[in-house]
């Protein structure tokens, strides 16, 4: 018997007020969260990835952003029905976000051990001395060496990676059930960026946390996550197990993010891949039309993905896309 999902989106939708009227950013999102599970949500800038990430903690700014429809529930609780002061208790405790850049989402003027230390007693009640103890252990879980003195340092004498660390530290500091990683590593170069994915996988595997990871790269995605929700101006248009959408992607989009992903040829000794691109750019969100969005750019588009939307076709127990070139290909 499958087990219950932790957290579900189902149906949400998001609208901004702009001179032009209201755009929609976010249209009829439905997607899971399983205990224990790392899911990947994928795609260009400004296909909806982020403002999922900031729906799911309430963090949209009203106005002008607005949620006019849908549910999230964490255990069966609809976090859209809660008042600001409940969605307090939660965040940082039951639900928290590494964000992409540390030094804008990090306080200049307070110490390190300060900001870590106070999300504790806020949520656990601890008094100063357990939470300074608690804080120190947790620089040191997540790999900052001689966190006694750290603590007493401000975000700029940190580096960038020592910095994102801080902030997955404070992210875990109350144990959560739902960590969101918004593209955690943009900022960083390659070998740091690879010691905060292999500290991600370990937090999950030792602690149990269920992680959702916001990425453009799909060569991460293949790395980190067991599952994938790939998005398209708003929309989901793919979704499965990573195996199964990078072995057999099925959206036009998909394939189309994979091919920009440099491989190595099979064959020993030959060039590199020449690097693929997907023509065009994300559509303007009020200027959607009726049917696919992503048919101006697509290879295989056909004259009834302009006038309707294509439905979701069924490829397995767990992958699916929404596409009307894979219903004609079946």
């Amino acid at each position: 018997m499958s087990q219950k999902p932790l957290l579900q989106v189902k149906g949400l939708c998001v609208e901004f007020s702009t001179r032009r009227g209201n755009v929609q950013v976010l249209n009829h999102l439905d997607l899971h969260l399983d205990p224990g599970e790392a899911l990947g949500i994928v795609g260009e800038s400004g296909c909806g990835k982020s403002m999922t990430a900031l729906s799911i903690m309430q963090l949209i700014p009203v106005p002008p952003g607005n949620i006019s429809a849908g549910q999230i529930l964490l255990n069966d609780t609809d976090l859209l029905q809660l008042s600001e002061k409940h969605m307090q208790d939660i965040r940082g405790n039951d639900i928290s976000m590494i964000f992409q850049e540390p030094m804008t989402s990090l306080n200049p003027v307070f110490t390190v051990g300060t900001q870590v230390s106070e999300n504790i007693r806020r949520h656990q009640s601890a008094t100063r001395a357990q939470a300074r103890e608690k804080t120190i252990q947790i620089l040191e879980a997540v790999g900052i060496p001689v966190p006694e003195l750290r603590i007493h340092q401000y975000p700029h004498e940190l580096s960038g990676g020592m910095r994102q660390r801080v902030m997955i530290a404070m992210a875990l500091c109350c144990q959560p059930q739902v960590l969101i990683a918004d593209e955690p590593t943009t900022a960083l170069d390659v070998t740091i960026q690879a010691q905060i994915f292999d500290l991600l996988r370990q937090i999950q595997t030792e602690m149990g946390t269920a992680v959702i990871l916001i990425t453009h790269d799909m060569s991460v995605i293949a790395e980190f996550a067991d599952r994938v929700v790939v998005m398209y101006a708003g929309s989901k248009v793919e979704e499965g197990m990573v195996r199964d959408i990078i072995d057999t992607p099925r959206h036009p989009y998909t394939r189309g993010l994979i091919s920009c992903v440099p491989f190595l040829k099979k064959d020993p000794g030959t060039e590199r891949e020449e690097l693929n691109e997907i023509p065009g750019v994300v559509p303007d969100m009020s200027q959607l039309g009726v049917g696919c969005s992503f048919a101006p750019r697509c290879n295989y588009v056909m004259e009834k993905c302009y006038l309707e939307k294509p439905p979701e076709v069924r490829l397995g127990d767990n992958h699916h896309a929404h596409c009307w070139y894979v219903e004609e290909a079946k």
